[in-house]
Parts: C-alpha cells; sequence; structure tokens
C-alpha cells in the first residue's frame, strides 16, 4: 500500500512530465516564429508598390505608394497639396472635391491608380492669390466661407456645376432631361447639394455661383 509521501511523489512526477510534454509541442511553433521571411514574400511586398503618373495642375507628377491609397491622400501626403480638404473620408461631405478629367469627383472614393495619365485639378490649381479665379474672388465678396475648411470643395465643385450647365449635363430637378439647363435657384442647390456646409454659408455660396454664372465664367 503507498503512503501518503508516495502519492505526493507520483503526482509531482506528474505535474514534471505534463510540463515537459507541452514545452516540447511549443518549440516547433517558438522556432517557426523566428525564422525569417522567405525571400519570395520580400519580393511580393514590393511589387505591392505602383508608380502613378498624371497631371496635377499643369505640372506632370510621378508618386511612388501603395495601390490602396486614395486620390486624396496622394494629393495631401504625397504632392503636399493640402488645400484639398480630408473630412468624412467616406464621399458624404465633398471637402476633398477635385477636378478630374473636366468632372468634379470624391477624392476620398476614387484610389489614384485609377488616375493614371489623367489632368487633375484641385484648389491650388485654380487660382493664386494674387491671381484669384473669379469663383474664389466671388467667395471672398459675398462671404461664402466661414470656418473655411470645405470652401477648397465647394469652389471646386461649383467651377465644376457651372461648366456641366455649359455642357447640358442634366439633373435630377429638370422636368426635360433633354433640355438645355439653366441655372435655376432649384438646378443650383441640387447641383450643390453634394458639398455640406456646416456652418451653414449657403445662401452666400448661391450668391456667389449666381454672380460668377452671370458673368459668363
Amino acid at each position: 500500500m503507498q503512503g501518503p509521501s508516495d502519492f505526493e511523489l507520483s503526482r509531482r512526477k506528474l505535474l514534471l512530465g505534463t510540463a515537459a510534454s507541452v514545452a516540447v509541442t511549443a518549440a516547433p511553433s517558438i522556432a517557426s516564429a523566428q525564422i525569417p521571411a522567405a525571400p519570395g514574400h520580400a519580393m511580393a511586398a514590393a511589387s505591392a508598390i505602383s508608380n502613378v503618373a498624371f497631371n496635377v495642375n499643369g505640372r506632370m507628377r510621378v508618386v511612388t505608394l501603395d495601390p490602396r491609397t486614395t486620390l486624396l491622400d496622394a494629393l495631401r501626403e504625397h504632392l503636399h497639396l493640402t488645400g484639398t480638404k480630408k473630412g468624412c473620408d467616406h464621399g458624404q461631405c465633398g471637402a476633398c472635391t477635385v477636378i478630374s478629367g473636366g468632372r468634379r469627383i470624391n477624392s476620398c472614393l476614387s484610389l489614384a491608380v485609377m488616375h493614371e495619365g489623367d489632368i487633375i485639378t484641385t484648389i491650388e490649381g485654380l487660382g493664386t492669390p494674387g491671381n484669384l479665379h473669379p469663383m474664389q474672388a466671388a467667395f471672398v465678396k459675398h462671404d461664402g466661407y466661414q470656418c473655411g475648411y470645405c470652401t477648397p470643395g465647394q469652389i471646386c465643385s461649383a467651377v465644376a456645376v457651372l461648366d456641366e450647365i455649359k455642357r447640358g449635363v442634366p439633373s435630377h430637378v429638370q422636368a426635360d432631361v433633354t433640355a438645355k439647363p439653366s441655372l435655376t435657384n432649384a438646378e443650383l442647390r441640387e447641383r450643390m447639394s453634394g458639398n455640406i456646409c456646416r456652418c451653414g454659408a449657403y445662401s452666400n455660396i448661391a450668391e456667389a455661383i449666381t454672380e460668377v454664372a452671370g458673368a459668363g465664367a
């Protein structure tokens, strides 16, 4: 018959044996974690970098970036054109609006690699402090901004809106989409509805756009 000391000794051996088994089982996974990545993995990571060339504000630019980079981040982080703002980053506020190929787009929803060879205009490309674009000047005149965060997107969108109307691009408020659109109040507000001004300067913005449209700019 085993005494208490014999039972304790057997239990101790059992625990030691179990611990040794766990250590042996875990050893291969620990060792494999320390093995450096194979050269093929490094090559795959390197191939994930893309060179993208496009014309930005009248100048050819080439950027090297991750193909998942948005046009917005390419402009701001790679080309340092920070006039284009990141607002919601979900295509809902319009602060990131730029003009690409003559059309206004939300640059936060578009990948930079999709614009290879495109002509892109940002707020910096419309005018300079010493030579403002007519739309920029009208926004200043009519106080079409307060905090100013949405203003670059508002101006880029406004310039594109007048071009859309000039080219006869229809909108949802037209009774007859085959007819040539005109800049009515309803037409203007519908076309600019994708640009949100959290300060509520909408009336002033509409006045600025209307003045530029009347001047034929």
